[in-house]
């Protein structure tokens, strides 16, 4: 692969060459209901496992494959994983199993086991199928006496099989388990969803009907939640927060309302889990006929079911399966070169995988349950964890539109603009932001084509009903351009003196970014500018500084990952042919990097990572060398600007001349298609949340700064980025983050994402060293806090 994983320093950095994989025994097996990214995790596994030295086994079928034994545990190859990446479901079977949970079919399990001499084991499956992990560990030795007694093996067996190691990945399209922000299988759950209700919404329209649908949850609402943040829903029904007793009137009356401002249709999304205040169950059909009886609308009730359960896994839900599926590994290497380590699960925290004791976050998911069955339900929000509860905060500050009487008093004026390239979620952003300082009291203003249209005057009040409809569109409504505001500071300024400007939201790229830094060196000339001032990273190259994620990448990256799959596709069918891919990013690899992760790469080239022509020649016989194995395609992916001299023409060219004979090569640039389309679920709702949070800051500093009846800022800390930095949402001062900044390349000096280069490499069966600092350290699950006073504080 092209370039190196950079010098060790041994002081700093811990690698994982340390942990020797020879002579161990993993097994994987997938177990309950199935969840898109499975494979994705089970391939992970097998090609990591592998990759160390251990011998990794599958179990068919799940527990029951485990207690049958027999042909359903068999050993994996390197080849046997491949192509299962971009499969939905899980390759390997999954089975409720009734004799797991008896003693006498765990004892034919730990039989099965120690035959093959397994010790590690992956389990992916749901809190039941972890809970029964956890059981079989704290059994094993008893399992083991029991079946040297009965002399079905040996005492030598029982000594080198004496503990077994349990790891777990939860894979849930429910989001139902505590301690992770995401589980497997949730995001395309999302899409699912998400695609079905774009394409309701085209025919409600045309008719003027109500849909009510019915979504998968049947004790989480995270599906109808998010679903209802990302399509705009007019109402959602969830188990953890039931509606009051006259529900049935405010909802009647909502609808009404929305009908009589000339909206065209009403969606209204049910968790299939869903409750009154008096645990009785709220059905589709209830509502349907609520509806019609009472306003007399054409309604419609469309039930999902499996669907949600199928199809392509996301990009999202590929790249956390892929570092789910490796921090297995190495969890399970470390636990067997140490005594006595629990059980624990991998998960994600914000950006983060960590490791949490696996009974601690099922006891924290019972006390779910246990809350809602004592009828506790904001105690039921609060244990879901920080993630479900922000999506329902945020979701209440968008949907509820309060009367102009109940609106705080603010004199205050807050513009918001789009700028750079056009990014999906852009929309959902704005919305969200005009929604939410309307709630404040503001007065919101658009800009169109941002810094263009600012300093030519295109600038108008934007109302509620002016937004509705616009998390589902993509590119930007309002107008984006990538001019900065530095020329044209005198008529900027004059705008913002015209129209009262006292605080502005920028949605962009680097420029937008950049315009910023303009904006707020000027203060000392100009008093308009010294207002709140925060920005909003959305660009599908996500490379803003002080930023991890930013809006639209994830859209352009399910792009990325779609072309690949028909790509490779195409490429199965024809044998022994190479696919050279360009992707955008000007000079950040992001795009490429995450992309080829998701689709399966065989290498990727960035500027972050210089290669030269040996490397390039490395590849090409890397190549050679697979397409004498059965897996007969390559992929290369390309950033655009990853070198100046090595361009898409020349890899191609250089790849089709070396490889004359045992593979022909094609090569496609993706293009403008990685800025297009519907924005995915998970940039909706990255873009709504982060939008809220920046304008209650913006109300926050405007009541800080407003003195002697005006508002006046100049500090540093009122011209911000708010970005997602590991774990948390920070607001950072612009001007802090100059120094952070490659200004010529346009990206970040440092870059998170570069740690999962060398995981890419592992998959694509290069040798290379996996900087581990980061994992390893076992965590606890953060246990019920106490209620928030404002609930801005978490949003």
């Amino acid at each position: 692969m092209a370039g190196t994983a950079g010098p060790k320093r041994q002081d700093t950095r811990k690698y994982f060459e340390n942990l020797d994989g020879a002579g161990k025994c993993i097994a994987v097996l997938t177990s309950g209901g199935d969840a898109q990214g499975m494979n994705a995790a089970v391939r992970a596994v097998v090609r990591m496992g592998i990759y160390v030295g251990a011998k990794v086994y599958f179990i068919h079928e799940g527990y029951q494959g485990m207690v049958d034994g027999g042909d359903n545990i068999i050993e994996a190859t390197w080849e046997s994983v491949s192509s299962m990446l971009q499969v939905g479901g899980t390759v390997i079977g999954s089975a409720r199993c009734k004799e797991f949970r008896t003693h006498e079919g765990r004892l034919k399990a730990a039989l099965n086991l120690v035959k093959h001499s397994i010790t590690n084991l992956c389990v992916i499956g749901g809190d039941g199928s972890l809970t029964g992990a956890n059981l079989f560990r704290e059994e094993w030795s008893g399992l083991l006496n029991e079946l040297v007694e009965q002399g079905l093996v040996s005492e030598e067996e029982v000594r080198s099989n004496s503990e077994l190691h349990i790891v777990g990945m939860v894979g849930s399209i429910d989001n139902d388990f505590c301690g992770t922000d995401m589980t497997i299988g949730t995001d395309s759950a999302l899409h699912r969803i998400i695609e079905v209700v774009d394409a309701i919404m085209t025919t409600a329209q045309s008719h003027q009907r109500t849909f009510v649908l019915e979504v998968m949850g049947r004790h989480c609402g995270y599906l109808a939640m998010v679903s209802a943040l990302a399509c705009g829903a007019d109402w959602v029904f969830i188990p953890e927060m039931p509606p009051e007793d006259d529900w049935e009137d405010v909802m009647c009356q909502k609808l009404s309302e929305n009908r009589a401002e000339r909206k065209r249709l009403n969606i209204i999304i049910v968790a299939e889990g869903a409750i009154d205040c008096h645990n009785k169950p709220i059905t589709c059909d209830y509502i349907k006929d609520l509806v019609v009886r009472r306003l007399g609308f054409d309604t419609r009730v469309t039930i999902l079911g499996h669907v949600q359960r199928g199809g392509t896994p996301s990009a999202f839900d590929r790249i956390l399966a892929s570092r789910m599926g490796v921090e297995a590994v190495l969890a399970l290497l470390e636990a067997s070169d140490s005594d006595n380590t629990p059980a624990c699960v991998v998960s994600l925290v914000g950006n983060q995988a960590v490791r949490l004791p696996l009974m601690e976050c099922v006891q924290m998911t019972q006390e779910v349950q246990k809350a809602m069955d004592e009828k506790k339900f904001e105690d039921a929000v609060r244990l879901r964890g920080r993630s479900f509860e922000n999506n329902l905060v945020t979701y209440r500050l968008l949907s509820h539109r309060k009367a102009d009487s109940e609106l705080p008093s603010s004199s205050f004026n807050v513009a918001v603009l789009n700028v750079g390239a056009p990014a999906a979620g852009m929309n959902g952003a704005v919305r969200s932001a005009v929604r939410v300082g309307i709630t404040e009291g503001h007065k919101m203003f658009a800009v169109n084509d941002g810094f263009e249209g600012f300093y030519k005057g295109q600038i108008k009040e934007i109302k509620w009903g002016d937004v509705g409809g616009w998390t589902g569109q993509g590119g930007s409504l309002l107008g984006t351009k990538r001019t900065l505001p530095g020329a044209h500071l005198d008529k900027i300024a004059e705008q913002m003196r015209i129209y009262n400007i006292n605080a502005l939201l920028v949605i962009g790229g680097f420029e937008a970014y950049v315009g910023l830094l303009e904006l707020s060196t000027a203060r000392d000339k100009y008093n308009e500018f010294c207002v709140p001032m925060v920005m909003v990273p959305a660009t599908v190259s996500n490379n803003i500084p002080g930023s991890d994620l930013s809006i639209g990448s994830d859209t352009a990256l399910n792009a990325i990952t779609d072309t690949c799959d028909r790509i490779k596709q195409s490429a199965s069918g024809t044998k022994r042919r190479v696919f050279i891919i360009e992707t955008m990013g000007g000079y950040c690899g992001y795009l490429a990097t995450v992309g080829g992760l998701a689709a399966g790469a065989d290498t990727v080239y960035i500027y972050e990572e210089p290669f030269d022509i040996r490397d390039l020649q490395a590849n090409v016989e890397h190549l050679t060398q697979k397409m004498k194995t059965s897996i007969q395609r390559g992929l290369v992916l390309r950033n655009e600007n990853c070198n100046e001299n090595f361009n898409t023409d020349f890899i191609y060219q250089l790849y089709s001349e070396e490889g004359q004979g045992v593979f022909d090569c094609r090569k496609n640039i993706l293009g403008h298609m990685q800025q297009g389309g519907a924005p995915s679920p998970f940039d909706r709702n990255f873009g709504t949340k982060v939008a809220a949070k920046a304008i209650q800051w913006v109300t926050k500093t405007l009541k800080e700064s407003f003195k002697g009846g005006r508002v006046f800022t100049n500090s540093p800390d009122t011209a911000c980025l708010l970005g997602m930095r590991r774990r948390a949402m920070v607001f950072q001062p612009v001007s802090q983050l100059r120094d952070e900044t490659d200004f010529v390349h346009r990206i970040p000096k440092e870059q998170w994402w570069l740690k999962l280069r060398p995981l890419m490499k592992i998959l694509a069966k290069y040798k290379t060293s996996y900087d581990v600092s980061d994992s390893g350290q076992l965590e606890h699950v953060t246990q019920i806090r106490p209620r928030e006073t404002k609930t801005s504080a978490d949003i």
